[in-house]
């Protein structure tokens, strides 16, 4: 049988994304190749590079990275000879706001190969609020022959851009959730050496990632505070993760009492599911995200979720497992802390859902749906 050559083009190295690129790998009928567009991103990001985990065909291009305000400028050299030596059937590109997207997609173009793009993007998430920046990614999106979407809200901005449902598929975002759920439940079998190894309260609500306002974080130090105090002694909050809202966070939590906000800082992957498995429930009260990757990562450890309705995840992942208030409601956010808090048999159910739930999110089933676009555009490129 005949393998369809496929190149996926992304940014760095994600821990997240190299399960789903090595389940991809192990299909008969794909030979993947991977073009990183750098290593990783150290203004933003202090993961591990798991290159020893890597089973696939890949490169890093060179690169210059700078970042201006807001925004990540990066460049690189030789897009165009990297994808001559590749000589790929199809292209799959991980986002158009890089000069090396429109690169390629210029290369697939001139070369007749057919160009799908990997979008997160949703109609809530606030990026869209720059008119230029949305009016080039509808130009590029133009130029597409095909879409991969994560989910159902990048599935709705699409066809709100004048993509055919026909065009898009659906590879659902995923994290190594075998990978969580093993190491939650060895967490939970060890719980108590835990808790004192790793400063944590014998309950607590669980924040994960960059401590950025855009995050919600703020959101959450004032619904925390507005919980009945005999709560509050009872029920801690943990910060996993470190920004440039840290300090403030820090000040903010010093004013409430009773009550115990821990900074565990970063955490490594290999760490986190102690985090996770030994927490009351996980919130992620953002204000813009077009996925939210850390909701995988707490459904594998069987943790309810409180989300906002902007997560890209939302419509997907937040079901009978979790409760979504709007961004910014504090109020809302107040109430269902509380709720999950006060309700054990509640949690216990919606511990068990998220753990059903995210069985249709592994690895192996992103890479279906990813083979499946890629798959398709070849045999229309040479029907």
């Amino acid at each position: 049988m005949k393998r369809l050559r496929l190149t996926v083009i992304t940014e760095t190295i994600s821990p997240y994304r190299i399960p789903v690129f090595n389940a991809l790998a192990k299909r008969r009928e794909i030979d993947l190749h991977v073009m990183f567009l750098s290593e990783t991103d150290s203004s933003t990001r202090q993961w591990r590079v798991y290159r020893e985990e890597i089973r696939f065909s890949y490169e890093v291009l060179p690169s210059w990275r700078k970042r201006i305000g807001k925004f990540n400028l990066l460049l690189n050299q030789d897009v165009a000879g990297a994808l001559d030596r590749a000589a790929p059937h199809v292209i799959v590109c991980g986002g158009y706001n890089y000069v090396a997207s429109w690169q390629a997609i210029h290369w697939a173009k001139r070369h007749g190969v057919p160009f799908y793009l990997w979008c997160e993007s949703t109609t809530r998430d606030r990026r869209n609020e720059f008119t230029l920046i949305e009016a080039m990614k509808k130009k590029f999106l133009r130029h597409c022959a095909g879409f991969v979407a994560p989910g159902q809200a990048a599935l709705d901005y699409l066809q709100r851009c004048g993509a055919a449902p026909e065009k898009i598929h659906i590879a659902r975002n995923a994290v190594d959730t075998e990978l969580f759920a093993r190491l939650g439940q060895a967490a939970r079998n060890n719980a108590g050496r835990l808790r004192a190894e790793l400063g944590l309260p014998a309950r607590y609500f669980l924040f994960v990632g960059r401590l950025v306002r855009q995050k919600g974080v703020m959101d959450l130090v004032r619904a925390y505070q507005r919980l009945p105090w005999e709560l509050r002694e009872k029920v801690g909050l943990v910060f996993t993760g470190n920004g440039p809202l840290r300090a403030e966070l820090e000040t903010a939590a010093r004013t409430i009492y009773p009550g115990h906000v821990h900074f565990a800082g970063f955490i490594h992957r290999e760490q986190l599911p102690s985090y996770y498995s030994l927490a009351e429930c996980l919130v992620l009260p953002t204000h813009t995200d077009p996925w939210g990757l850390v909701v995988n990562e707490g459904m594998a450890c069987g943790l309810p979720v409180i989300c906002t309705t902007v997560a890209g995840c939302a419509p997907d992942l937040i079901r009978a497992n979790g409760k979504l208030v709007e961004p910014g409601n504090v109020s809302a956010l107040a109430e269902a802390l509380e709720e999950i808090a006060m309700d054990p048999r509640l949690r216990n159910q919606m511990s068990q859902e998220s753990a059903r739930l995210i069985c249709g999110y592994s690895p192996d089933i992103c890479a279906a749906g990813i083979a499946e676009a890629a798959l398709a555009a070849g045999r229309k490129a040479h029907a």
